[in-house]
């Protein structure tokens, strides 16, 4: 088995009762040679990095993924405790809910839809890809080396679309119903802390909303429409009043309508982390009202109506089910959501996703979120090393950096992985380091297949 820093099994030791022994074995094996591995993310790619590709029986890599016992949402649990626990040892625990869309295709991925790619498409233009759509939950903190709020996976679900389970006759799941699932894991798992979901419009349903108004310790943050029917409190019953309990008072004007309304008044904030990590001023009004629709369970909220006096933005709206939120939280919660797009684009420069291989469907509902997550687990074990070690980071004359980077730590990962796990220094001088012929070779193939 192989060897790794005493700071870094600290974290991996963790994960260890949720696989059987030998299972562990070869995760141990896979998840050291994902974090060394340049390019594609592939077991063969790993099992040539750490020099095992003359391994007679590789295919015990490959069943971790395809066949072995072992959940991944027990390990999404693991993964969340040790992110709050070093990020967010107080304080309210911000969640951050979005979808991707993994570019995939061939014959045998039966998932595979064809969706909007977002990142391809604008308002005034749609391009459609063939692909795996996933929803990903993500812790969105303040890490202190790096002096910025990053997002860190720790669930990721495959979402295949309608049209999938209406073939195989299998009951389809909404975005708010995966979210109301997202929302009972997490009061379980987190109990006694408060968790503040931030997702988009997409998950501003009536049903979702009065579901989390039930849940203690939770509460949603997303986007109102501006024409959203909001109406008065209903009034109290009279003394031996007939007839149903009135579920809303009186109709009130459309958020649209007190956008433009004289007499509405707005009131100044600044948002010290605004998209792109700068400041910015905004005009805000705010109340709370009873959101109704026929057929429906009236829901309570806050809704907060935001304007740009420099007009540089469209105004919008925001409402949580939690109506003691001010402004100025809903707005700096909301805005981390920005984190998650860094992310996925940071984990597919880096970590590899759209490049495995996968057929076999346990492979590829355990790769991409195993993926995803490998990206917290990064800043966990950055998190270690910079502690011991302090902020070592590549830095050049033209380019001052300030803050390491998320490629600065897995570099440092990788260095500490290098040179821990392989590399003996001279008893006589430091100036000498005895590298092994294999490792030698090894190192050099890796550097001419990088690219």
């Amino acid at each position: 088995m192989l060897t790794m820093p005493v700071a870094l099994t600290r974290l991996t030791v963790k994960f260890a009762p949720l696989f059987s022994k030998q299972v562990w074995e070869h995760v141990h094996v896979l998840v050291v040679g994902t974090l060394l591995a340049p390019g594609k993310r592939t077991v063969t790619a790993v099992l040539r990095v750490l020099g095992l590709e003359q391994e007679p029986h590789f295919q015990k890599y490959h069943r971790v993924l395809n066949r072995a016992r072992w959940s991944s949402v027990a390990v999404a649990r693991v993964l969340l405790g040790l992110v709050v626990g070093t990020f967010v040892a107080v304080g309210p625990v911000v969640i951050g809910i979005d979808d991707t869309l993994e570019r995939r295709r061939g014959a045998k991925i039966k998932a595979k839809g064809i969706y909007r790619d977002p990142v391809r498409s604008s308002r005034s233009h749609m391009v459609k890809a063939s692909g795996l759509r996933w929803r990903c939950a993500m812790v969105v903190a303040e890490i202190p080396w790096a002096g910025r709020v990053w997002a860190l996976p720790f669930l990721t679900v495959l979402c295949p679309s309608e049209r999938y389970h209406r073939q195989r006759k299998q009951r389809h799941k909404t975005l708010p119903e995966w979210a109301g699932q997202l929302i009972g894991l997490l009061q379980r798992w987190l109990p006694g802390r408060e968790v503040v979901v931030g997702a988009d419009s997409s998950y501003a349903v009536i049903e979702l909303l009065h579901q989390v108004q039930a849940r203690l310790g939770v509460s949603l943050i997303t986007r109102l429409r501006l024409d959203a029917a909001l109406y008065d409190p209903a009034p109290p019953r009279k003394p031996g009043q007939n007839g149903r309990p009135r579920k809303k008072g009186a109709r009130r004007p459309t958020l649209q309508q007190m956008l433009i309304a004289p007499q509405t008044r707005w009131t100044p904030i600044t948002v010290n982390s605004w998209y792109g990590g700068g400041i910015r001023e905004v005009e805000v009004c705010t109340d709370t009202a009873v959101w109704y629709h026929a057929g429906l369970p009236p829901v309570t909220i806050r809704w907060v109506l935001i304007r740009d006096p420099q007009d540089a933005f469209e105004p919008q709206a925001l409402m949580t089910t939690h109506l003691a939120h001010t402004p100025s939280q809903m707005l700096e919660w909301f805005v981390r959501r920005w984190r998650m797009e860094v992310t996925f684009e940071e984990a597919r420069a880096h970590l590899g996703i759209e490049t495995q291989r996968q057929w076999n469907a346990w492979a590829i509902g355990r790769t991409t979120p195993a993926l995803f997550g490998l990206s917290s687990l990064v800043a966990l074990m950055a998190h270690e090393i910079f502690q011991a070690e302090g902020h070592v980071f590549r830095t050049a004359a033209w380019y001052v950096k300030e803050r390491p980077t998320f490629s600065d730590a897995l570099a440092v990962i990788r260095r500490e992985l290098w040179s821990t796990c392989h590399f003996s220094m001279s008893a006589f001088t430091e100036e000498i380091v005895k590298i092994p012929r294999s490792v030698f070779e090894r190192l050099t193939d890796t550097v001419c297949y990088a690219a």
